[in-house]
């Protein structure tokens, strides 16, 4: 009998240790976009804007066509059709407050350069209080990633805005940044790589040298990874922000279906990678919200509402809950500790850090 035992054990371990042989690791696409609402995320174009000709540039009978039906699930899927077609039928979001599900930022700003900061590194440092803020002196989830055995040197990430670089503190890290109007460099550039590098300084720098158009760093960041096939990746976009800012209603939507149309066609590449298939995690989130009314061109801590905010996730083994429709809260220092579960680390920081989302990971 004991024979019997022992060889059922053996067989058992030696069973256990191909499985884990032949186990695949994760992989991690996080996508930024800046200053998204979750009004435009859950309801669609807003009609109050889209009437006043204050914010409206091109001829609104166009971005009536594109954007706006009576209906609210038509409207947001004509917005957001990869979004309302495909993730929530296949993975989950939050943030809709019209029923109790909220979202926000823990830190105090409710502006850029701290909300990125807190997504990533699960901290909401109150030292952390300007967009010109030097290095962050935290540590992130995508250098602690880089840090696992078999992520080394395989984890970077691409930005439409130049703080991104400070952010993630590069100097600190030596991560592979690529920021705004820099080229990807190295030996053996595919012709997609070269030209991406190439067509980013013949678009005009709208808004000076430290912000490129979101195209120009997707063609940037998806050329990299069909060439090299990164196992984290990091896609900081930024136009919506950048347009909403300005005032110009229609080009914010514009930048939001169009990015909706990016990650789409990025999903639609990795679920056709051998490398990437079935064992990738994408995660889209903002930075921080925006105000409401004549406000919504603006956000911080002294423009209500721009705390609120929303998330995204897709992938193998979290449930395909959809649109959570359950009263629930979730803070944006949350994140960084999720992403380290999802991939089976646990991040930890010298400062307190949120909690995993039992959603998501469990």
């Amino acid at each position: 009998m004991k024979k019997i035992v022992s060889f059922l054990l053996v067989l058992v371990m030696v069973q256990m240790a191909f499985a884990q042989k032949g186990k695949k690791q994760m992989n991690v696409i996080i996508v930024s976009i800046d200053g998204l609402r979750w009004k435009e995320i859950f309801q669609g174009a807003e009609k109050q804007l889209m009437t006043n000709k204050k914010y409206i540039s091109q001829d609104s009978s166009d971005i009536f066509k594109k954007y706006w039906s009576e209906n609210q699930l038509e409207r947001r899927a004509k917005l957001m059709p990869f979004v309302w077609g495909n993730l929530s039928k296949g993975g989950q979001l939050y943030g809709n407050r019209e029923l109790g599900n909220n979202v926000n930022v823990k830190n105090t700003y409710w502006f850029s350069y701290p909300g990125r900061s807190e997504n990533l590194t699960g901290y909401p440092d109150p030292k952390v209080n300007s967009n010109n803020y030097p290095d962050n002196p935290n540590k992130n989830i995508l250098e602690f990633i880089d840090q696992q055995k078999g992520y080394k040197g395989k984890v970077v990430a691409f930005a439409s805005w130049d703080a991104v670089a400070r952010i993630i503190n590069r100097n600190r890290n030596g991560l592979m940044v690529n920021n705004p109007f820099e080229d990807v460099k190295g030996e053996g550039l595919t012709e997609s790589q070269r030209m991406a590098n190439e067509i980013q300084h013949y678009a005009p720098k709208i808004w000076g040298d430290g912000e490129r158009l979101d195209a120009n760093t997707y063609a940037i960041a998806k050329s990299y990874i069909m060439a090299k096939h990164p196992k984290a990746v990091y896609l900081d976009l930024a136009d919506t922000d950048d347009h909403a800012h300005e005032g110009k209603y229609d080009f914010y939507l514009d930048d939001i279906h169009g990015i909706d149309a990016m990650i789409g066609s990025l999903w639609a590449y990795l679920q056709n990678d051998s490398f990437y298939k079935n064992n990738t995690v994408l995660m889209v989130m903002p930075d921080h919200g925006r105000g409401e009314g004549k406000q919504w061109t603006s956000h911080g801590s002294g423009t209500p509402h721009s705390n609120d905010t929303w998330l995204m996730v897709m992938g193998p083994n979290i449930k395909a809950l959809g649109e959570v429709k359950t009263s629930s809260q979730i803070y944006q220092n949350q994140y960084a500790k999720t992403i380290g579960e999802l991939l089976g680390f646990d991040f930890t920081s010298v400062n307190p850090i949120g909690e995993a989302i039992e959603g998501v990971v469990r």
